[in-house]
């Protein structure tokens, strides 16, 4: 357990735009800043920032919440792990309690296998650095590729040693359980139960998740002349490794991606490593998979670029364009560089130098769209059903493309490099647009049907039956509760200061007020009563108080309050004239009118209910009392009325 003391340190020094700026790239606006959701996938920017209240909110999935809740939802930590993120990033000692390595150990399944990963990471840098075989055998090969001992650090590249069980026996005799060291694919069980090692006699290149922790590795086979073995091994899917999420370098790239609003894409290990090592550092691989779209997404919320450098080989190319239309499907710009036959980027930085590939780099990258047109024009030459065929996968990519502005830029480049009318180009392609929205309808109403469940309720619109004005009157009361909360979250700290009332604070007097009114929606009604739980206490609830709430609901709800999707320009009345209520300009009308309104929504629903029971009373005792009741309750409406026609005219 971290002490109090250590989180409050913490919390001091966190920042939450730097932090989440690790993970999305923030824009400033206004006072707030905003990116694309890391939780929901959107194109329009829905995820906001408070630096000044230290929250976020996305609004595309509901999520918020402190700089330790992103990390929680984005990372999957809990929250210990969180706090010691933050820790480490801002060199602060984590203090803790009762915090024996077994603990930690057993803390999670999840944090187990990270352990081991992270164990088996310097088991093979030791191996590298520290053996004779890793210095005369795997330092060579590193060398031989031009990796400087810096980047070899940099990278933690290693080497499993050529015996059966080196690094599983050691394991094993350090108390790593066996579970572990299977399930992260570092050892396999033979049919007796022994272990021995997957990746022996082999280079060793560790895969990183976002946050820099090792979750797998990918090894390289030094017995070139060996066809029986394998070049690649890499880890098998795990609960920590999911390759289709994972995109190597990228824990190295990040920052390097936002500063240059670009990211270079290349296929394997040595790629990233030596263009990293020239100076590129904003550069990432698929490696061990084709291009999935989650990986894509990680890419496009850092950035809304992306050049991919291709090696030379004109299949592989070729087969590569198939795959690459999910780029432009997700609103991404793409520009490609493919280099002279034989070369890889890895090859040809080394061939060129730091200064020679970036100048390479930066005069032959063309955009997707022309790159590929060219390719499959040479490729089809003048026979003119395979040129056919090449004019529809082109407009096929163009399809794919949700910006129509630059879809329109592209028909028109095209059509000139198809020489084909520009106006027959757009009658295909809103032709294939047409047939892929029709195709997505079906789908998604083909889904809703699955979802359905024998016995589901129709839609409420459905029962027509139903009076409008009691359907109305339910949301109106949950609106007028909400509002309650929202004043309390938003001002309840503040100090009354009105005619009459003064040197008490609102979310006490509001609490006071409504001491005879209960709250019906049961979110809100749990609010109200941890509210007024810390009064009760002495304590008065600051914003801190809802971010930090042990109870997620509670903490949700606040933050919906505390942030904001839209911010009024301060030029909103000199451009338009128009202006806007201000309800901290009065707010004596703005805390009495909610107030008074959700009582008088109460009072309406007793009035409602006692007309019920007239309707269906046969006593005229009962009859008798229940007339006074309503008699009595319609005074009571008739000076709410009264009282709020003064405040908010007055």
């Amino acid at each position: 357990m971290i002490t109090k003391a250590t989180i409050d340190r913490i919390m001091e020094a966190t920042d939450i735009v730097e932090v989440i700026g690790e993970f999305v790239a923030l824009k400033k606006r206004g006072a707030n800043y905003i990116g694309l959701s890391p939780f929901a996938n959107e194109r329009t920017p829905s995820f906001t920032v408070s630096p000044a209240k230290g929250i976020f909110k996305d609004f595309s999935s509901g999520i918020g919440g402190s700089a330790v809740t992103f990390l929680m939802e984005h990372e999957k930590f809990n929250y210990p792990e969180a706090l010691k993120w933050l820790a480490k990033k801002y060199s602060i000692e984590v203090e803790e309690l009762n915090d024996a390595p077994e603990d930690r150990e057993a803390e999670n399944r999840r944090e187990s296998l990270l352990i081991v990963t992270g164990y088996a990471s310097k088991f093979f840098q030791d191996s590298l650095w520290e053996t004779e075989a890793g210095q005369s055998i795997a330092l060579s090969y590193y060398k031989e590729r031009g990796f400087t001992d810096a980047t070899i650090r940099k990278f933690e590249l290693g080497y499993s040693p050529d015996q059966w069980e080196a690094f599983s026996s050691q394991a094993l005799k350090e108390g790593y359980q066996q579970e572990y060291l299977e399930e992260t694919g570092l050892s396999v069980k033979r049919e007796n139960g022994t272990l021995y090692d997957r990746y022996r006699g082999r280079v060793m290149f560790p895969i990183f998740n976002f946050t820099g922790r090792v979750i797998a590795f990918g090894g390289r086979t030094l017995k070139n002349n060996d066809k029986t073995v394998p070049k690649y091994v890499n880890s098998p899917e795990s609960e920590i490794y999911h390759k289709s999420n994972v995109l190597y370098g990228l824990n190295f790239a990040k920052k390097a991606i936002r500063d240059e609003d670009n990211c270079f894409l290349v296929e394997g290990y040595a790629d990233v490593i030596s263009v990293h090592q020239a100076g590129i550092e904003n550069v990432v691989a698929s490696s061990g998979t084709s291009l999935t779209v989650e990986q894509i997404k990680l890419i496009g919320r850092l950035t809304k670029n992306v050049t991919i450098l291709y090696d030379g080989d004109a299949a592989g190319i070729k087969a590569s364009l198939r795959g690459l239309d999910m780029i432009l499907e997700e609103g991404l710009n793409v520009k490609v560089v493919s280099f002279p036959d034989g070369h890889d980027p890895d090859s040809y930085v080394r061939l060129l130098g730091s200064t020679g590939f970036k100048n390479y780099v930066e005069q032959n990258k063309k955009d997707f769209i022309l790159y590929k047109t060219n390719i499959l024009l040479k490729e089809a030459g003048t026979d003119p059903i395979k040129r056919a065929d090449v004019i529809r996968e082109v407009v096929e990519s163009i399809a794919k493309i949700p910006d129509t502005i630059k879809a329109a830029v592209f028909i028109r480049e095209c059509s000139m490099l198809l020489q084909i009318e520009e106006r027959s180009l757009n009658t295909e392609l809103n032709k294939m647009r047409q047939a892929r929205y029709k195709k997505e309808g079906q789908q998604q109403y083909k889904q809703r049907k699955q979802q359905e469940q024998p016995g589901d309720e129709p839609p409420e619109d459905l029962f027509l039956d139903e009076p409008i004005v009691a359907r109305a009157t339910i949301q109106s009361g949950e609106t007028q509760e909400k509002e309650i909360i929202r004043l309390l979250v938003t001002y309840g700290s503040r100090i009354i200061n009105w005619d009459g009332i003064a040197n008490t604070y609102i979310g006490p007097f509001i609490i006071a007020e409504l001491n005879d009114v209960e709250f019906e929606t049961p979110l809100y009604k749990h609010f109200v009563q941890v509210y007024h739980n810390e009064i009760e206490k002495g304590n008065l609830p600051e914003e801190l108080f809802y971010i930090n709430h042990a109870d997620k609901q509670i903490t949700d709800l606040a933050i919906t309050f505390l942030m904001s999707q839209y911010v009024l320009s301060p030029n909103w009345y000199d451009m338009h004239k128009i202006s806007t209520t201000d309800e901290e300009k009065d707010m004596k009308a703005t805390i009495l009118g909610a107030i008074f309104h959700l009582k008088k929504q109460k009072v309406g629903k007793i009035l409602a209910d006692i007309r019920s029971q007239l309707k269906d009373t046969k006593s005229a005792d009962d009859e008798d009392i229940l007339l006074a009741q309503f008699v009595h309750m319609k005074k009571v409406e008739k000076s709410i009325t009264d009282y709020l026609g003064i405040v908010i005219t007055k």
